[in-house]
């Protein structure tokens, strides 16, 4: 490796000022919005790259809480069908953490603690928030802040949701090693999910000590 490119590795070389938008249309605005956008940036051999033309997904940002009982280790998830999961080959409906979307002004930590009282009808004691992330930054604007929420999971259950909004969703309680052995199962098939068990498994023990 060059010196060149030690002092470069790991460092992002442009920013905002290195890509122009030259226009975007929107193709459609219902639930989402999808919008086509024309763009050109700096390329890292020098220049300006051609128009190229994209079809984004527009949404707002979202918020994912995996709520954690230190006291009983245990972790608490939602079931609840997903659109985009309807030819899945095992099912349509998924098992994951509580998510929401952030709406004008709200911080996430806010969204975090509404949405697992709607969601799960439970009242988080304290929020560590993990990472952000762009799920699919290649087609989408959505960031996602993901927390471990921390709770006493004594009688949550039950199934809950916005009738106002056609939520369905079923609580599950679940013992940390059940939750595990779902996560090495591959039955934990999306990003919060991973990314929140994988801190946890790191980290549990650490935070059962703490609230011991």
């Amino acid at each position: 490796m060059s010196e060149q490119q030690e002092h470069v590795a790991g460092q992002q070389a442009f920013a905002h000022d290195d890509v122009e938008l030259v226009e975007a249309k929107v193709l459609q605005d219902g639930f989402f919005r999808l919008e086509q956008r024309e763009f050109r940036h700096q390329r890292f051999n020098g220049g300006w790259s051609d128009v190229i033309h994209r079809e984004v997904h527009v949404r707002h940002d979202a918020v994912g809480v995996l709520p954690y009982d230190p006291v009983n280790d245990r972790v608490v998830f939602v079931e609840q069908i997903r659109a985009g999961m309807l030819e899945d080959a095992r099912t349509p409906w998924s098992l994951e953490p509580i998510a929401g979307l952030v709406d004008k002004d709200e911080q996430a930590h806010e969204v975090a603690r509404r949405e697992a009282i709607e969601e799960a009808g439970c009242e988080l004691t304290d929020l560590i928030e993990l990472y952000r992330y762009y799920p699919s930054p290649g087609a989408c604007t959505e960031e996602v802040t993901l927390f471990i929420g921390l709770c006493d999971s004594s009688g949550l259950g039950g199934v809950h949701g916005l009738a106002e909004e056609n939520e369905d969703i079923r609580v599950h309680v679940l013992d940390f090693q059940a939750a595990l052995t779902l996560l090495e199962q591959g039955r934990l098939g999306n990003a919060m999910a991973i990314m929140a068990m994988q801190w946890l498994l790191r980290e549990r023990a650490s935070l059962r000590v703490m609230h011991a």
